[in-house]
């Protein structure tokens, strides 16, 4: 396949009514506020430009997209002048061609003329544009070297900016302003002078630059320019594929160079991205083809001995003996599996299938688990759905945004952009969260309000804010009486009027003054269109379904629920952690949130696959490990999961798993999981597979398949190997055979197919007979469970409490730069903005303890030990500490508890009572961690062919 860029129409879309105009003789009807240069793209006319692209707003600085109109004097800019009705332009004529010539030689003066040998050669606008003008030579010129030669910046690890071959059209820098919203970029000087600069002249890598890649995108020339393009050259052919990191789910054109990746752009027809990207998306997709990943299976006898590289034949034949020598010795319900959010939905399907089928229990599980399955219980218990209600779009038309327990700017950075956007033009801000996030203030917005309440204390805040509401008459009364159960309304409504839950009664218990609350409270309620937005920071509570129901209760109350810019939304944190969910890897459900008791839905999946169903719930992920403790669960098959790393009482997962007497791991490197394993099956990339993923607002996008599987085979084949070892005869021969069985036996996929994917690009369920094309926005003249259900929601302290000797809370999070436990983002460039977990501490919490920046200090919780560096910050409150999980060194879940939500079992993470105290060096666990690992990851050198 020929590669080719997409096409540019130079000016975003405009929504008009139809107006009709003439140009060089063709007519054409487009929308009122269309651009002559976008109306002329629509007809195959490109007019020259530089400084236009359909990505950013018109500029009209290059003058290089000149224009006649009949009627009107001049020569205007195209990109600028909107259409008009009965408006004839004409777009080439020999007074426009000399005078887009002399633009173009002005341009060409100062750039130096190396495009034979220029990287860009061949993928660069100014000199398409510069062909296209017609021009041949340039009559004037800058004698000596260009007037920035030699000052080439570098610092970037994945793009190189060199001013020489900067034509200032301003892109990168508007690009960097309305697309990600950081404006890390500045026109610096003026005329011959002018240069792009970033902020206060600083270096890309110390600047307030993201490295989003906008600025790189939107570079007509190779003034900005990815590394890998300098190094491999030019792409000459790309696949439309989906990034693998968080749950915005972004569409990208991988692009290619042979079998060889050379860059990722995001595609401006993805319904999640628009066009846009992060530094993980973008740019750190080198973990693919890291030394570290391992392409063969391996098996060995204990955790103590090295790894031996076997033949796939073997390796999955050794599993499916171990597995029913298990189940002979210790019962069917001895053995388990554990499903990914990394994986695709047919992957994850068919790891369930394996477990249900196969082993003949339901002992399955998913990281979602340990993130978003109070999501799963409050959302459904209230609104009838385990999912989001809005499409990202909807933020648009938001007119208050209430952020709760999330840090979009750093953990779904693509739609904090878009967020940051409408706060831009004058939305209003809530944020409730612990710590100070960006959101909170930076140099272009503000919130109106920040509660920084008392980590655990997220129930009494929303139950304060209802208060308000109720008792001050704010509560959509209509809404409630039309789409809401009443006599559930009633009781909640009396819950929560009574004083024992005003602002000014729990203000000693959240630590925010009462005042604040109510201001909240009012401009949510009566701000206009107001949406909320959370995260890991509302669901990683002992309370954690509580707080889901609460927020539910907020947005019913006060009629947010069903319309454009409204809405409760989760952002989800890992790539497929929502199609995990629907695909049914819980114990309890089928794919489609279905009980496993209901006979009705058990029925349909005997009925396909052939096998009588086990009707009551299996295990949970804290139940295995209980369970292999206590001897009766032995074996287990973990699909990209690192759950000694991610899971909460690192001891206990360990503990949990060296009782087992089977582990299998699926994954691309030795993790932390796989020192405890028995069996290693490498996995494959998502540029190396066929599937979808599905994102954080539901929206089902194709993964597709960029190079051949390093290891030989997707992970989908290698879970049909373990399948057929245990004699289930499955015969699936390509992914899209999954999703039309996943979509026969689930009804809110039941649309789905590739080929409707393909077409529309992507599609959010539920798509069906009543939604053919799919559902943006839910429950919007009624409730999937029909009525709304509030639900009463009692504040109950956490066990966890802080004392005497652990007098501090512990609360964690993520950073921008790196992704989940790291496995990945930690192999890539991405290092260099984050090498080591940090521990926040507030200046007055450390001087109290003699702890200055940078020091070594000692984590302490009742469950164990670590240390970390730490950084000084008013970022966090007094009485508060702050840490990110990114790097096993950290070993930050061996200080986390057992303690979990009440419905769901989501551990606790953010509430964790700790002290801290200076430190000389590692502690003792993770000194025998590191050793432990060392040992296991020890593996014997292949035996010389003969």
């Amino acid at each position: 396949m020929t590669f080719t860029r997409e096409k540019d129409f130079g000016t975003p879309e405009a929504m008009g009514e139809a107006v009709s105009l003439t140009i060089d003789g063709q007519e054409i009807a487009v929308p009122a506020g269309t651009s002559i240069m976008r109306a002329a793209a629509m007809v195959e006319t490109d007019i020259p430009k530089l400084c236009a692209t359909d990505s950013l707003e018109s500029f009209g600085s290059c003058r290089l997209c000149l224009v006649e109109i009949e009627g009107r004097a001049g020569y205007p800019a195209s990109c600028t002048t909107p259409v008009a009705p009965g408006m004839v332009v004409h777009t080439e004529s020999e007074r426009l061609r000399k005078l887009r010539r002399g633009v173009m030689e002005l341009y060409i003066s100062d750039h130096p003329l190396d495009c034979l040998t220029c990287s860009a050669n061949g993928d660069c606008e100014l000199q398409d544009q510069a062909g296209a003008v017609g021009l041949r030579d340039v009559r004037f010129g800058y004698e000596g070297e260009n007037h920035l030669e030699g000052c080439k910046d570098e610092s970037n690890p994945y793009f190189t900016f060199d001013p020489a071959k900067c034509i200032v059209c301003s892109r990168c820098v508007r690009a960097c302003d309305e697309t990600q919203g950081t404006l890390a970029l500045t026109v610096d000087g003026r005329g011959f002078a002018s240069k792009i600069a970033a902020s206060q002249d600083e270096s890309f890598l110390s600047s307030e630059c993201v490295s989003c890649g906008a600025c790189v995108q939107a570079c007509p020339t190779s003034a900005l320019i990815e590394n890998t393009v300098i190094e491999k050259g030019t792409p000459d052919r790309s696949v439309v594929t989906t990034c693998a990191y968080c749950g915005v789910g972004c569409a990208f054109r991988a692009e290619m160079r042979g079998e060889e990746l050379v860059r990722m752009v995001p595609w401006k027809d993805g319904k999640a991205n628009h066009g846009h990207s992060c530094v993980k998306g973008r740019f750190a997709w080198g973990y693919a083809q890291h030394r570290d990943r391992v392409l063969n299976p391996m098996v060995r006898g204990a955790v103590d001995e090295p790894w031996r590289e076997v033949s796939w034949e073997e390796a999955i034949a050794h599993v499916a003996s171990e597995y029913r020598r298990i189940q002979k010795d210790y019962g069917t319900r001895a053995i388990g599996g554990i499903t990914s959010s990394r994986c695709t939905n047919e992957e994850t399907f068919l790891v369930q299938k394996l477990v249900r089928q196969g082993f003949g229990n339901n002992n399955v599980d998913t990281c979602a688990r340990v993130c978003h399955s109070p999501t799963g219980y409050g959302l459904k218990t209230t609104f009838g759905t385990s999912a989001g209600t809005q499409d990202f779009d909807s933020v648009q038309y938001a007119d208050v945004i209430l952020v709760i327990g999330a840090n979009p700017t750093d953990g779904h950075p693509v739609f904090a952009s878009l967020m940051k956007r409408r706060l831009r033009q004058g939305a209003k801000l809530i944020v409730v969260d612990p710590r100070r996030i960006d959101l909170v203030r930076s140099p272009h917005i503000e919130a109106s309000h920040h509660l920084p309440l008392r980590p655990g204390t997220n129930v009494a805040m929303l139950t304060a804010m209802a208060h308000v509401i109720v008792t001050e008459g704010l509560v959509d009364e209509a809404y409630v009486r039309e789409r809401c159960d009443t006599e559930a309304y009633a009781e909640w409504a009396e819950f929560v009027s009574d004083p024992a839950h005003s602002p000014e009664a729990i203000e000693e218990l959240t630590g925010v003054p009462a005042a604040d609350v109510r201001a909240a409270a009012r401009l949510y309620a009566t701000g206009g269109n107001a949406a909320i937005y959370y995260g890991l920071g509302v669901t990683e509570h002992s309370q954690g379904s509580s707080t889901v129901m609460a927020i539910a209760n907020l947005a019913m109350a006060t009629g947010n629920v069903g319309k454009e810019g409204t809405g409760v939304n989760p952002l989800r944190g890992q790539n497929n952690v929502q199609g995990a969910c629907d695909m049914g890897s819980f114990p309890h459900e089928f794919s489609g949130y279905r009980h496993v008791s209901d006979n009705a839905a058990r029925a349909q999946f005997e009925q396909d696959w052939g096998v009588a169903l086990d009707p009551e719930p299996g295990l949970r992920i804290p139940n295995m490990l209980d369970a292999a403790t206590d001897g009766t669960f032995k074996g287990i098959f973990i699909q990209g999961e690192d759950i000694l790393q991610s899971d909460p009482n690192t001891k206990h997962v360990a503990a949990g798993l060296a009782a087992m007497e089977c582990v299998v791991v699926q994954d691309l490197f030795l993790n932390e999981t796989a020192n405890y394993a028995h069996v290693f099956l490498p996995g494959s990339t998502f540029l190396e597979k066929d599937g979808t993923f599905t994102n954080a607002e539901r929206r089902i996008q194709r993964v597709r398949k960029v190079m051949e599987p390093r290891n030989g085979y997707g992970d989908w084949e290698v879970v049909q190997l373990v399948a057929n070892a245990m004699g289930l005869g499955w015969t699936y021969t390509h992914p899209s055979q999954i999703m039309d069985e996943i979509a026969r036996l689930t009804p809110t996929f039941a649309g789905v197919n590739y080929q409707m994917l393909d077409e529309r690009g992507s599609l959010q369920w539920p798509v069906n007979a009543a939604a053919p094309g799919g559902t943006p926005m839910m429950h919007i003249d009624h409730f999937v469970r029909g009525k709304g259900n509030f639900v009463v929601t009692d504040y109950v302290p956490t066990d966890e409490r802080t004392g005497p000797r652990f007098p501090l809370l512990l609360t964690t999070g993520r950073i921008l730069s790196q992704y989940n436990v790291g496995a990945q983002t930690r192999r890539t460039a991405n290092v260099n903005w984050h090498e080591e977990d940090r521990l926040e501490i507030h200046p007055h919490d450390a001087e109290n303890r003699g702890i200055r920046d940078g020091n070594w200090v000692s984590l302490r919780s009742r469950a164990g030990e670590t240390t970390l560096r730490a950084l000084i910050t008013d970022r966090v409150a007094p009485g508060v500490v702050y840490t990110t999980f990114h790097h096993p060194d950290t070993q930050a879940n061996v200080i986390t508890t057992d303690f979990s939500d009440w419905a769901t079992n989501c551990p606790e993470y953010k509430v964790t009572a700790v002290q801290v105290t200076p430190s000389n060096g590692p502690s003792d666990w993770q000194q025998s961690y590191r050793a432990q690992a060392e040992q296991s990851r020890r593996i014997e050198p292949a035996e010389p062919a003969e």
